[in-house]
């Protein structure tokens, strides 16, 4: 296994190369020589089992791997029982869709405090997941993967150890990890490779061996202020990184196989393209 590299969404060369509908992007995304493709339901999951059973079907003859983004307002967090259980609802909709996709991944999003205390909001967490979890294998979606996703900004629930605890939950649980994330709420952390070690490390030492070699896993240049995230940018950006170089050294070294998604601001392919051949250059460098 090696690691696969795909985009959030479609970038905006996809649409200036006169392509209109996601079910052509597989077949695009292949011929840019790309390996994965996630499919955005941030404003909720609207694509019907029609397009994404054609989606599926260019997929597999593509050989791209889909996954799923499950809506941005999910809560797993709060004290507001209604909003925790349309959560869940929101989980439901999003494992569905990655099955009629012919994926098996669903990113997800932990939520904002809200008042709470992070212990208060980490324990709300823990239960909703482990109820959405129940729910999955009671409708017959056992073999979808949720993917809980570190957050950007300082006042959400998902730093990386964080998203460790409610790895934890279950094992088929995978944690996304978001490097402009960590980044971006640690105001800069991640500079020297020792920086991105430690992330490393602690997915292994929290959550085992097998799932640090197949983390998911999304990338991208962010814009930060004092609060953490504030936006997306794209790999020409020299002022806030974080810079791939690092991850394709450790993930290299390692012999791990993750799903890298790019989610730079309309540039996601090109820049998509720029990881896998960063990492393919520094494996190369390594078996020399």
């Amino acid at each position: 296994m090696k690691p696969i590299f795909g985009v959030a969404g479609n970038s905006d060369s996809f649409y200036e190369g006169g392509n209109k509908a996601s079910e052509q992007m597989p077949g695009w995304l292949a011929d840019f020589g790309l390996d994965a493709y996630e499919y955005q339901c941030g404003n909720g999951v609207r694509c019907g089992r029609q397009t994404a059973e054609k989606i599926a079907e260019n997929a597999c003859k593509s050989g791209i791997i889909m996954s799923v983004h499950s809506p941005y307002y999910i809560n797993l967090a709060t004290n507001d029982e209604q909003k925790r259980l349309g959560s869940i609802n929101y989980i439901l909709q999003s494992a569905q869709l990655v099955k009629y996709l012919g994926g098996e991944r669903v990113v997800v999003h932990s939520g904002a405090l809200c008042g709470l205390s992070r212990e208060e909001a980490l324990s709300y967490a823990k239960k909703t997941l482990l109820i959405a979890r129940e729910k999955m294998v009671e409708g017959g979606f056992e073999s979808v993967r949720l993917c809980i996703e570190t957050m950007g900004k300082i006042n959400q629930l998902g730093d990386l150890c964080e998203v460790m605890e409610l790895c934890r939950i279950d094992d088929s649980f995978l944690p996304c990890i978001d490097f402009g994330h960590l980044n971006a709420r640690t105001l800069g952390g991640l500079k020297t490779i020792a920086d991105f070690e430690t992330i490393f490390d602690e997915i292994k030492n929290k959550i085992g061996e097998e799932r640090e070699r197949i983390f998911h896993s999304h990338f991208s240049k962010i814009e930060y202020t004092s609060g953490g995230e504030k936006k997306h940018l794209t790999f020409a950006d020299t002022v806030y990184g974080p810079e791939f170089e690092p991850v394709a050294e450790i993930i290299a070294r390692r012999n791990l196989a993750p799903t890298i998604i790019c989610e730079s601001s309309g540039t996601q392919a090109e820049d998509a393209l720029t990881m896998k051949k960063i990492y393919e250059n520094t494996k190369k460098m390594l078996t020399l």
